[in-house]
């Protein structure tokens, strides 16, 4: 991806932080005596479509999606320790193909602070991304090949920083000198996310940009937006690696919601299946709606 694309996605999926200068906070809901802030939400989707005798034709389909995503953040005189845990899996099913996974992910986020100034701190920050389940093409209804598995690949990234945190809600980080390895435990799949087929891992140095926002759009509706730029100084450092996840809930009441998700990657150095049948660097769109429960706390 060039610089030119790799820019405009960039400004694209950080013109929501712009309207963060305009938020405020009500200091009484505050409790500053606390150490610790856990916060979570528990979601199960739902997708269902079903034709019987439809004389405009259609194909039934269902699909269920389960969704975790945890926030346990400390905070003590100039601390603060941020994390964030997601871990989703889901399965689609269409009588003509059966059933597929259609989410897979299992992300660990974790930023250390220590307070430089206001808003400021020096930080050190750790990320960490895998699968639960393999992964496969398909030729019509039956599974052709593996194209993923659980560690396969897995990308444990960490490296110091500085940070501009305006809230829980808002933060950027900024690595310059940040460690990435992409670990892939199954040989047959390793040349395909750009590791030696004879080495367990492919180690790149370079700079990272974390950037995290949450903002409510209205009442009950709340969009997340978690980006994450890499650029690997020891190869091709113009072809910046991007993944950006948009996450958009529309609370019902107080159990019932709708989701809806929308996940952009891109890496160089992974090659993805192609409609003509080939392989190669593309970019990579993951799309889940549904209505379903959710469970906050």
């Amino acid at each position: 991806m060039n610089v030119l694309k790799i820019g405009v996605l960039s400004a694209l999926s950080l013109l929501t932080f712009q309207s963060v200068a305009q938020e405020t906070t009500d200091a009484a809901a505050v409790d500053t005596t606390k150490t610790w802030t856990i916060k979570g939400e528990n979601t199960f989707l739902i997708n269902q479509s079903s034709f019987s005798n439809w004389a405009a034709g259609g194909v039934n389909s269902m699909a269920g999606n389960l969704i975790f995503n945890y926030d346990f953040n400390y905070k003590k005189d100039k601390w603060n320790w941020d994390n964030k845990v997601i871990a989703a899996y889901g399965q689609t099913f269409q009588k003509e193909t059966n059933w597929r996974k259609n989410d897979d992910r299992f992300a660990v986020n974790s930023l250390l602070g220590y307070q430089a100034a206001e808003k400021w701190l020096y930080t050190f920050f750790m990320n960490f991304n895998t699968q639960f389940a393999n992964g496969y093409t398909y030729d019509g209804k039956y599974r052709d090949q593996k194209i993923s598995a659980p560690f396969a690949p897995a990308y444990l990234s960490f490296g110091p920083g500085i940070a501009y945190k305006e809230s829980d809600n808002f933060k950027i980080n900024l690595s310059p000198a940040a460690a990435r390895f992409i670990m892939v435990g199954a040989e047959s799949l390793r040349e395909s996310y750009g590791v030696d087929p004879d080495k367990f891992s492919r180690n790149e140095f370079g700079a990272s940009l974390d950037a995290y926002y949450k903002v409510n759009l209205m009442e009950n509706i709340s969009l997340e937006n978690i980006l994450k730029l890499y650029s690997n100084y020891l190869e091709d450092p113009q072809n910046v690696d991007v993944d950006y996840l948009a996450n958009l809930a529309m609370q019902v009441n107080k159990y019932i919601s709708v989701n809806a998700a929308v996940q952009l990657l891109y890496d160089d150095n992974v090659n993805v299946p192609k409609k003509n049948g080939t392989t190669g660097p593309g970019l990579q769109v993951r799309q889940v709606l549904g209505a379903g429960f959710t469970y906050k706390f």
